[in-house]
Protein backbone atom coordinates (compact mmCIF):
# COMPACT_ATOMS: atom_id res chain seq x y z
CA UNK A 1 0.00 0.00 0.00
CA UNK A 2 2.64 2.42 0.54
CA UNK A 3 5.14 1.62 -2.12
CA UNK A 4 1.80 2.16 -4.32
CA UNK A 5 0.47 5.39 -2.63
CA UNK A 6 4.38 7.46 -3.19
CA UNK A 7 4.69 5.63 -6.68
CA UNK A 8 3.99 8.73 -8.82
CA UNK A 9 6.31 10.77 -7.32
CA UNK A 10 9.87 8.99 -6.71
CA UNK A 11 12.03 11.88 -6.11
CA UNK A 12 11.58 15.70 -4.51
CA UNK A 13 13.22 18.45 -5.18
CA UNK A 14 14.44 20.77 -2.06
CA UNK A 15 14.49 24.37 -3.87
CA UNK A 16 16.39 26.21 -0.41
CA UNK A 17 16.62 29.62 0.08
CA UNK A 18 16.51 31.13 -3.48
CA UNK A 19 19.90 32.34 -2.61
CA UNK A 20 22.99 33.37 -5.36
CA UNK A 21 25.56 30.35 -5.60
CA UNK A 22 27.97 33.54 -4.46
CA UNK A 23 26.24 33.69 -1.40
CA UNK A 24 25.31 29.55 -1.03
CA UNK A 25 29.51 29.46 -0.99
CA UNK A 26 28.92 32.25 1.73
CA UNK A 27 26.27 30.25 3.87
CA UNK A 28 28.40 27.20 3.66
CA UNK A 29 31.52 27.20 5.76
CA UNK A 30 28.65 29.28 8.22
CA UNK A 31 26.68 26.44 8.45
CA UNK A 32 29.25 23.63 8.53
CA UNK A 33 30.70 25.47 11.37
CA UNK A 34 27.71 25.67 13.20
CA UNK A 35 27.48 21.63 12.59
CA UNK A 36 30.22 20.92 13.71
CA UNK A 37 30.10 23.01 17.26
CA UNK A 38 26.47 21.84 17.31
CA UNK A 39 27.56 18.26 17.83
CA UNK A 40 31.43 18.87 19.56
CA UNK A 41 29.36 20.77 21.95
CA UNK A 42 26.17 18.57 22.75
CA UNK A 43 28.83 15.55 22.74
CA UNK A 44 30.49 17.20 25.02
CA UNK A 45 27.41 18.01 27.27
CA UNK A 46 26.76 13.92 27.08
CA UNK A 47 30.54 13.41 28.25
CA UNK A 48 30.70 15.46 31.25
CA UNK A 49 27.61 14.90 32.76
CA UNK A 50 28.90 10.80 32.29
CA UNK A 51 32.43 11.68 33.33
CA UNK A 52 31.81 14.16 36.76
CA UNK A 53 30.39 12.94 39.35
CA UNK A 54 29.10 16.23 40.65
CA UNK A 55 27.04 16.53 37.00
CA UNK A 56 25.62 13.27 38.31
CA UNK A 57 21.77 14.77 39.55
CA UNK A 58 18.72 14.77 37.56
CA UNK A 59 18.48 18.26 35.93
CA UNK A 60 21.87 17.11 33.68
CA UNK A 61 20.50 13.92 33.41
CA UNK A 62 17.69 15.50 31.33
CA UNK A 63 20.15 17.76 29.82
CA UNK A 64 21.61 14.45 28.13
CA UNK A 65 18.61 13.09 26.99
CA UNK A 66 17.96 16.86 25.38
CA UNK A 67 21.41 17.04 23.57
CA UNK A 68 20.85 13.64 22.13
CA UNK A 69 17.80 14.84 20.90
CA UNK A 70 19.42 17.97 19.27
CA UNK A 71 22.11 15.46 17.75
CA UNK A 72 20.16 14.09 16.16
CA UNK A 73 17.91 16.92 14.95
CA UNK A 74 20.83 18.64 13.30
CA UNK A 75 22.03 15.93 11.62
CA UNK A 76 18.75 14.95 9.86
CA UNK A 77 18.35 18.74 8.52
CA UNK A 78 21.43 19.94 8.05
CA UNK A 79 23.79 17.70 5.35
CA UNK A 80 21.31 17.96 3.06
CA UNK A 81 20.93 21.44 3.52
CA UNK A 82 24.69 21.58 3.19
CA UNK A 83 24.18 19.57 -0.58
CA UNK A 84 21.14 22.18 -1.35
CA UNK A 85 23.97 25.49 -1.41
CA UNK A 86 26.20 23.45 -3.47
CA UNK A 87 23.93 22.45 -5.57
CA UNK A 88 21.31 25.05 -5.53
CA UNK A 89 18.91 22.15 -5.71
CA UNK A 90 18.93 19.22 -3.42
CA UNK A 91 17.24 15.97 -5.17
CA UNK A 92 16.31 13.46 -2.56
CA UNK A 93 13.99 10.36 -3.09
CA UNK A 94 10.22 10.56 -1.70
CA UNK A 95 11.26 8.13 0.78
CA UNK A 96 13.80 9.50 1.86
CA UNK A 97 11.82 12.72 2.43
CA UNK A 98 9.50 11.13 4.55
CA UNK A 99 12.07 9.74 6.50
CA UNK A 100 13.38 12.83 7.04
CA UNK A 101 10.03 14.51 8.28
CA UNK A 102 9.82 11.18 10.56
CA UNK A 103 13.20 12.19 12.07
CA UNK A 104 12.40 15.50 12.61
CA UNK A 105 8.96 15.12 13.82
CA UNK A 106 10.27 12.47 16.50
CA UNK A 107 13.05 14.96 17.75
CA UNK A 108 10.76 17.79 17.87
CA UNK A 109 8.25 15.67 19.95
CA UNK A 110 11.47 14.57 22.27
CA UNK A 111 12.48 18.55 22.81
CA UNK A 112 9.09 19.30 23.66
CA UNK A 113 8.43 16.81 26.07
CA UNK A 114 12.02 16.97 27.71
CA UNK A 115 11.86 20.68 27.94
CA UNK A 116 8.40 20.30 30.08
CA UNK A 117 10.07 17.06 32.60
CA UNK A 118 13.11 19.67 32.57
CA UNK A 119 10.44 22.39 33.76
CA UNK A 120 9.11 20.33 36.34
CA UNK A 121 12.69 19.71 37.86
CA UNK A 122 13.00 22.93 38.69
CA UNK A 123 9.51 23.56 39.99
CA UNK A 124 10.13 20.68 42.37
CA UNK A 125 13.92 21.96 43.20
CA UNK A 126 12.55 25.62 43.57
CA UNK A 127 9.03 25.09 45.21
CA UNK A 128 9.45 22.11 46.81
CA UNK A 129 13.47 21.73 47.51
CA UNK A 130 13.40 19.58 51.28
CA UNK A 131 11.07 16.49 49.47
CA UNK A 132 13.30 16.76 45.76
CA UNK A 133 15.45 14.33 46.38
CA UNK A 134 12.54 11.75 47.04
CA UNK A 135 10.29 12.85 44.50
CA UNK A 136 12.68 12.79 41.63
CA UNK A 137 14.34 10.11 42.27
CA UNK A 138 16.34 7.86 39.57
CA UNK A 139 13.64 5.55 38.94
CA UNK A 140 11.09 8.60 38.13
CA UNK A 141 14.08 9.97 36.42
CA UNK A 142 14.46 7.04 33.87
CA UNK A 143 10.70 6.47 33.82
CA UNK A 144 10.02 10.47 32.50
CA UNK A 145 12.57 10.18 29.80
CA UNK A 146 10.75 6.40 28.81
CA UNK A 147 7.74 8.28 28.51
CA UNK A 148 9.39 10.86 26.70
CA UNK A 149 10.98 9.19 23.80
CA UNK A 150 7.86 6.70 23.52
CA UNK A 151 5.66 9.33 23.51
CA UNK A 152 7.45 11.17 20.34
CA UNK A 153 8.09 7.59 18.84
CA UNK A 154 4.41 6.65 18.94
CA UNK A 155 3.17 10.67 17.67
CA UNK A 156 5.75 10.35 15.03
CA UNK A 157 4.55 7.14 13.38
CA UNK A 158 0.62 8.00 13.24
CA UNK A 159 1.62 11.11 11.70
CA UNK A 160 3.86 9.49 9.35
CA UNK A 161 0.84 6.50 9.06
CA UNK A 162 -1.32 9.40 8.20
CA UNK A 163 0.74 11.26 5.82
CA UNK A 164 1.84 7.91 3.73
CA UNK A 165 -1.76 7.06 3.04
CA UNK A 166 -2.30 9.75 0.59
CA UNK A 167 -1.73 10.20 -3.24
CA UNK A 168 1.15 12.18 -4.10
CA UNK A 169 1.13 12.92 -7.74
CA UNK A 170 3.18 16.33 -7.81
CA UNK A 171 4.28 18.59 -8.68
CA UNK A 172 7.96 17.75 -6.78
CA UNK A 173 9.19 21.03 -5.94
CA UNK A 174 9.34 21.70 -2.09
CA UNK A 175 9.96 25.76 -1.62
CA UNK A 176 11.88 24.70 1.53
CA UNK A 177 15.62 23.54 2.84
CA UNK A 178 13.89 20.20 4.69
CA UNK A 179 10.65 18.22 4.17
CA UNK A 180 8.34 19.13 6.39
CA UNK A 181 4.26 18.44 6.87
CA UNK A 182 2.66 21.30 5.15
CA UNK A 183 5.59 21.26 1.82
CA UNK A 184 4.66 17.51 1.84
CA UNK A 185 0.78 17.54 2.02
CA UNK A 186 1.23 20.32 -1.01
CA UNK A 187 1.95 17.71 -3.27
CA UNK A 188 -0.18 15.19 -2.54
CA UNK A 189 -3.39 15.18 -4.96
CA UNK A 190 -5.84 13.50 -2.40
CA UNK A 191 -8.05 15.25 0.70
CA UNK A 192 -5.38 16.10 2.78
CA UNK A 193 -8.26 17.49 5.68
CA UNK A 194 -8.21 14.81 7.41
CA UNK A 195 -5.03 14.27 7.84
CA UNK A 196 -4.56 17.68 8.86
CA UNK A 197 -7.28 17.47 11.35
CA UNK A 198 -6.03 14.14 12.52
CA UNK A 199 -1.87 15.35 13.43
CA UNK A 200 -3.75 18.54 15.03
CA UNK A 201 -5.45 16.15 17.63
CA UNK A 202 -2.23 14.49 17.73
CA UNK A 203 -0.45 17.86 18.02
CA UNK A 204 -2.11 19.11 21.12
CA UNK A 205 -0.38 16.27 23.83
CA UNK A 206 3.16 16.83 22.39
CA UNK A 207 2.72 20.70 21.89
CA UNK A 208 0.06 22.80 23.80
CA UNK A 209 0.05 20.66 27.02
CA UNK A 210 3.43 20.57 27.48
CA UNK A 211 3.40 24.34 27.06
CA UNK A 212 0.84 24.64 29.68
CA UNK A 213 2.77 22.59 32.05
CA UNK A 214 5.53 24.94 31.44
CA UNK A 215 3.76 28.40 31.69
CA UNK A 216 2.54 26.88 34.71
CA UNK A 217 5.74 25.57 36.55
CA UNK A 218 7.46 28.93 35.92
CA UNK A 219 4.39 30.41 37.30
CA UNK A 220 4.72 28.84 40.58
CA UNK A 221 8.54 28.98 40.59
CA UNK A 222 8.45 33.14 39.82
CA UNK A 223 5.97 33.39 42.70
CA UNK A 224 8.26 31.40 45.37
CA UNK A 225 11.27 33.47 43.80
CA UNK A 226 9.08 36.92 44.45
CA UNK A 227 8.76 36.15 48.24
CA UNK A 228 12.65 35.23 48.79
CA UNK A 229 13.50 38.61 50.79
CA UNK A 230 16.97 38.85 49.97
CA UNK A 231 17.85 40.21 46.53
CA UNK A 232 21.10 37.97 46.33
CA UNK A 233 19.08 34.84 47.00
CA UNK A 234 16.14 35.71 44.25
CA UNK A 235 19.50 36.16 41.69
CA UNK A 236 20.69 32.81 43.07
CA UNK A 237 17.25 30.79 43.11
CA UNK A 238 16.81 32.61 39.70
CA UNK A 239 20.08 31.61 38.45
CA UNK A 240 19.22 27.71 38.68
CA UNK A 241 16.35 27.95 36.15
CA UNK A 242 17.03 31.15 34.17
CA UNK A 243 19.09 28.85 31.00
CA UNK A 244 16.36 26.76 31.16
CA UNK A 245 13.98 29.42 30.73
CA UNK A 246 15.60 31.07 27.84
CA UNK A 247 16.14 27.70 25.60
CA UNK A 248 12.33 27.04 26.53
CA UNK A 249 11.56 30.84 25.16
CA UNK A 250 13.75 30.63 21.84
CA UNK A 251 12.40 26.77 20.92
CA UNK A 252 8.56 27.62 21.71
CA UNK A 253 8.60 30.93 20.44
CA UNK A 254 9.76 29.87 16.90
CA UNK A 255 7.53 26.65 16.62
CA UNK A 256 4.55 28.53 17.16
CA UNK A 257 6.22 30.88 14.68
CA UNK A 258 5.75 28.59 12.42
CA UNK A 259 3.36 26.57 13.20
CA UNK A 260 0.66 28.20 15.18
CA UNK A 261 0.72 31.70 14.02
CA UNK A 262 -1.57 32.35 10.92
CA UNK A 263 -0.01 31.92 7.60
CA UNK A 264 -1.56 34.35 5.60
CA UNK A 265 0.39 37.10 4.99
CA UNK A 266 4.17 35.46 6.49
CA UNK A 267 6.78 35.84 4.27
CA UNK A 268 8.31 32.30 3.12
CA UNK A 269 11.38 33.56 3.55
CA UNK A 270 10.39 34.48 7.81
CA UNK A 271 9.09 30.64 7.73
CA UNK A 272 12.39 29.59 6.43
CA UNK A 273 14.03 31.45 8.84
CA UNK A 274 11.90 30.63 11.91
CA UNK A 275 12.51 26.97 10.58
CA UNK A 276 16.50 27.30 11.04
CA UNK A 277 16.49 28.72 14.36
CA UNK A 278 14.63 25.82 15.96
CA UNK A 279 16.55 23.26 13.62
CA UNK A 280 19.68 24.42 13.53
CA UNK A 281 19.79 27.50 15.74
CA UNK A 282 18.68 26.47 18.83
CA UNK A 283 20.24 22.67 18.82
CA UNK A 284 23.71 24.83 18.77
CA UNK A 285 22.69 27.23 21.40
CA UNK A 286 21.42 24.98 24.25
CA UNK A 287 24.85 23.54 25.13
CA UNK A 288 26.35 27.09 25.08
CA UNK A 289 23.51 28.78 27.12
CA UNK A 290 23.37 25.77 29.75
CA UNK A 291 27.94 25.81 29.81
CA UNK A 292 27.85 29.42 30.09
CA UNK A 293 25.69 29.73 32.54
CA UNK A 294 26.08 26.88 34.83
CA UNK A 295 29.23 27.34 37.07
CA UNK A 296 29.26 23.30 37.82
CA UNK A 297 29.76 22.18 33.75
CA UNK A 298 32.62 24.56 33.70
CA UNK A 299 34.63 23.28 36.22
CA UNK A 300 33.42 19.66 35.28
CA UNK A 301 34.86 21.00 32.34
CA UNK A 302 37.96 22.25 33.43
CA UNK A 303 38.83 18.87 35.72
CA UNK A 304 37.62 17.00 32.34
CA UNK A 305 40.09 19.46 30.00
CA UNK A 306 43.06 18.85 33.08
CA UNK A 307 42.91 15.31 33.42
CA UNK A 308 42.60 14.76 29.30
CA UNK A 309 45.95 16.90 28.68
CA UNK A 310 47.65 15.17 31.62
CA UNK A 311 46.63 11.66 30.11
CA UNK A 312 48.36 13.40 26.33
CA UNK A 313 51.22 14.57 28.24
CA UNK A 314 51.75 11.09 30.14
CA UNK A 315 51.55 9.13 26.26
Amino acid sequence: MYQQNISMITKVHLLGFHSSQNVNFLYFPILLLIYCMTLCGNLLMVILVVYSRDLHRPMYFFLTQLSIADILLTSDIVPIMLHNLLHKVAVISFFGCIVQFYVFAFCECSECLLLTVMSYDRYLAICNPLRYTTIMSQSLCLKLVFISWVTSFSISTVEIASTSSLDYCGPNDIDHFFCDLPPILELSCSDVSGVQLEIMLTGVPVLLCPFLIVIISYTYIIFVILKIPSATGRQKTFSTCSSHLIVVSIFYGTLFGVYVLPTKGKSLNITKFLSLMYTVGTPMMNPVIYSLRNAQIMKAFGTFQSNFLLKMAKK
